[in-house]
């Protein structure tokens, strides 16, 4: 049974919908670099999507840290994609903007490229509904 939802300070669940329409696919996660759900598919409990969002953010780091240390102290790399494949299936990771990345796990039988692919549809989308967001007011200034 899934358990209902805190309220999320800025709800991207909208751009995980046609992800969960891709075949194959079962749960999808937007979250903040710090590891805080911002969006979830309707079917992940609470404790599941905390506890993913938890990890997936520990393997962007652990992904940066890695490549920092292998390739030499580069400055800071940037995780392009991050994927673990398991018997079960495909957890897949994308940055999705400043600060955030969008996960999505895939029973094994899925096409990667198909769910790769989307990923990035979706991302793209969700910068340019950012891109798009009215300008703020301040003291009853716009900019």
């Amino acid at each position: 049974m899934t358990v209902p939802k805190r309220p999320l300070l800025r709800d991207m669940s909208w751009v995980l919908a046609p992800l969960m329409e891709v075949p194959g696919v079962v749960h999808a996660l937007v979250l903040s670099g710090d590891g805080m759900i911002q969006g979830a598919s309707e079917n992940l409990t609470r404790e599941a999507g905390e506890g993913a969002s938890a990890m997936a953010s520990a393997l962007q780091g652990a992904g940066k840290e890695l490549v920092r240390n292998l390739a030499g102290e580069v400055e800071s790399p940037v995780v392009h994609q991050v994927v673990v494949s398991t018997t079960y299936g495909f957890a897949f990771l994308i940055p999705a903007g400043d600060n955030t990345v969008m996960a999505v796990f895939a029973h094994s039988t899925v096409d990667m490229g198909v769910i790769a692919h989307a990923m990035q549809v979706q991302v793209a989308k969700l910068g340019a509904k950012a891109m798009s967001s009215p300008p703020r007011v301040r003291d009853g200034v716009r900019g």
